[in-house]
């Protein structure tokens, strides 16, 4: 059964010493940690190439919107005139960082039919000067800003597969999926390293109470 991010919290909560059980340790507090220590740690795994294996966190934006766009925009001012560029219509919900940049496996017409190859601004507007681009059918996409960009597309939409560290429920609930609260959603971390990311979260999380409190005399306003 897949675990939550709000079991995860409590899980962590539980771990730790009373004191730590403050009111300014907050649930998203907690949160913050662990996403911290997740990124760090799978972008790890992304540097040599392991994180594909964990298929559970990886989930789908069945239908992400496209907008036409110009090409100062794409970054491809060097790209012969007659080329249609389009983009994300809203910005995708943020990703955890990989090695290589947003974990982001498949980028794809919506019936997943065409598969479009990441590539970046540079390197698409050389490929297009090239002799034999006239014959590559192959469609291509870059990302900047938390958008997605795709040159020479008919499509309205596209299917994006990532890892989001962000509340992806809205861009579900058109789709008939039901919209459950944030902390009820499944936890995007590999349980393989659950483990060593609860540890590090726990450390954090008792140095806060070792940074001392200012005592009286230093909250006096000296403009008084």
């Amino acid at each position: 059964m897949a675990t939550t991010i709000g079991e995860v919290i409590s899980r962590i909560r539980g771990q730790v010493k009373a004191e730590v059980q403050d009111a300014f340790v907050t649930d998203r507090y907690v949160y913050s940690l662990v996403s911290k220590y997740a990124q760090l740690f799978m972008r790890r795994q992304d540097a040599v190439n392991k994180l594909m294996k964990f298929n559970a966190v990886w989930k789908t934006l069945p239908y992400v919107e496209l907008i036409e766009v110009d090409k100062v925009e794409a970054e491809c001012t060097g790209i012969q005139s007659g080329c249609t560029i389009k983009r994300t219509k809203e910005k995708l919900p943020e990703m955890i960082q990989g090695y290589w940049g947003p974990l982001i496996r498949t980028v794809s017409s919506i019936d997943g039919s065409i598969e479009v190859k990441a590539t970046q601004p540079g390197t698409y507007t050389s490929i297009t000067k090239t002799t034999t681009f006239k014959y590559n059918s192959r469609k291509y996409w870059w990302f900047i800003n938390g958008y997605i960009y795709i040159p020479d597309v008919e499509w309205d939409a596209i299917k994006v597969e990532g890892v989001f560290d962000d509340d992806i429920s809205d861009w579900l609930c058109g789709n008939d999926n039901k919209c459950i609260a944030r902390y009820d959603q499944e936890i995007n971390i590999p349980e393989a390293l659950f483990a060593e990311i609860e540890m590090e979260v726990v450390k954090a999380m008792m140095m806060t109470v070792q940074v001392p409190v200012e005592d009286g005399d230093n909250k006096v306003n000296v403009n008084r």
